[in-house]
């Protein structure tokens, strides 16, 4: 597993392992900062891996601006980086001559262009990434997701002109499952929410038998505080892997009302499979959440 771990000098991506998806070791940071004036200065975070068949390759989020200490967490711009490995623990190299997409203004991905996930889809990569913009008189950003695409993984990335669903979606991050017995992708994802600040609300689900094209009225609410035994306002950064006839779905959150972005534990739902696209009347929740776990993170 690859997670955000929070440290003296910044945020990092870093490595847990384990055999049973309950138990889990720390390894500590697989990335470290950029040097100063570069654009992961201060946090090269959130990575997001491939495996093409032959080697590893790791998007992250690079930025030079964090907030004040002690938290220092990741402020705008949020950039797509990248870096290779030998494999998912490393070591990884960053390539400093790759740009993948970065920011780009009077767009939709104007303030943040940071990666998500992967696949391979026809003679192609595509990259589902999270993407902000402000629009005008509004007091709070505007979250989305985007698709860019490739040929080449260490080459630059095309980035679609219009997002893949309205920015007034308010969402961010991205992991995918493909159900082939009814032959649909379901996109896992945050909503964002806004009580005085914004911060992670919900994971939602979104469907779709084609990946280029995704209807914002096909959606639903797996995880929010109505269904999380332990944290009641706050759910955050999905990443969905199956597990036989279950597919584990990992959050963060930091427990009971509290919208910190510190000292977050990392959660385990479970839904069972096959995945099945909700009736009208279902809509609360995609399969069952038929086992919590809460494992502490730092």
């Amino acid at each position: 597993m690859h997670y955000d771990a929070a440290g003296s000098k910044g945020w990092l991506c870093s490595l847990a392992v384990s055999k049973d998806l309950l138990t889990w070791e720390k390894k500590g940071p697989i990335l470290d900062f950029g040097k100063p004036g570069e654009v992961d200065s201060k946090s090269a975070s959130y990575g997001v891996t491939y495996h093409d068949g032959k080697e590893w390759h790791m998007f992250y989020l690079g930025t030079p601006n964090t907030s004040g200490p002690p938290s220092l967490v990741p402020s705008f711009p949020y950039l797509t980086l990248k870096a290779k490995g030998k494999g998912p623990a490393g070591p990884w190299i960053k390539q400093k001559k790759v740009v993948p997409f970065w920011t780009k203004p009077d767009t939709y991905y104007s303030i943040t262009a940071s990666p998500g996930q992967v696949v391979k889809h026809g003679g192609e990569y595509l990259q589902f990434f999270s993407a902000t913009t402000r629009k005008p008189g509004n007091r709070c950003v505007q979250r989305t997701l985007g698709i860019a695409r490739t040929k080449d993984l260490d080459g630059p990335w095309t980035v679609d002109p219009n997002p893949m669903v309205p920015i007034e979606e308010q969402i961010e991050n991205s992991s995918l499952y493909y159900e082939k017995s009814i032959k649909t992708w379901f996109l896992f994802t945050n909503h964002i929410g806004i009580d005085r600040s914004e911060y992670t609300d919900a994971i939602w689900v979104y469907w779709s038998k084609d990946l280029n094209k995704w209807d914002p009225a096909n959606k639903a609410v797996v995880l929010d505080g109505q269904n999380c035994t332990w944290s009641k306002k706050c759910i955050g950064l999905p990443s969905v892997v199956q597990v036989g006839k279950r597919l584990g779905l990992f959050y963060d959150a930091p427990g009971g009302n509290s919208t910190s972005h510190m000292k977050r534990h990392i959660g385990l739902a479970w839904l069972d499979l096959p995945l099945t696209v909700p009736r009208n009347e279902e809509k609360p929740l995609i399969g069952v959440v038929s086992k919590l776990q809460k494992c502490k993170e730092e």
